[in-house]
């Protein structure tokens, strides 16, 4: 009895356990190749947007202390409250959060003009290192 061709493509249909094997050995490889170098730069790219966050609220906080005589806030939210021509010195509806999904914190001017802008890193926990260390405006100008 001669198959047909459809019988023929159904008999030789799918790949053989050995071709699986070798697909997922592949795919294994890559994936301990690359998921490091992502994590590395996905930790780089968190400290990198705190960074540009800091910078902005520091700029921020020096426009608002321009336009009011020196005189610096006493929080953050007045960054983002408009006024009466519905601008605000940070454009945005409401205060950034930190890449760990924390709020900024700020210590006001005590003394006329010292202020500080910072986050207690992934942790939330004061001191620490790499993603757990705490940054603020003084220390980004410090490392460039």
């Amino acid at each position: 009895m001669k198959k047909t061709k459809q019988q023929l493509r159904g008999s030789q249909a799918g790949f053989s356990l050995a071709e699986m094997m070798v697909v997922i050995v592949i795919i294994g490889l890559l994936a301990t190749l690359v998921v490091p170098n992502v994590m590395r730069n996905l930790g780089k790219a968190y400290l990198t947007k705190a960074k540009v966050d800091i910078k902005a609220i520091d700029q921020a906080i020096e426009e608002y202390a321009m336009e009011h005589a020196g005189i610096y806030p006493d929080s953050l939210e007045v960054l983002i409250e408009k006024d009466e021509n519905g601008q605000a010195y940070l454009k945005r509806e409401e205060l950034p959060r930190d890449p760990w999904n924390l709020e900024y914190l700020f210590d006001p001017a005590t003394d006329g003009s010292n202020y500080r802008i910072y986050t207690l890193g992934k942790d939330g926990q004061p001191g620490g290192e790499g993603d757990n260390a705490d940054m603020d405006q003084i220390s980004i100008l410090k490392s460039k």
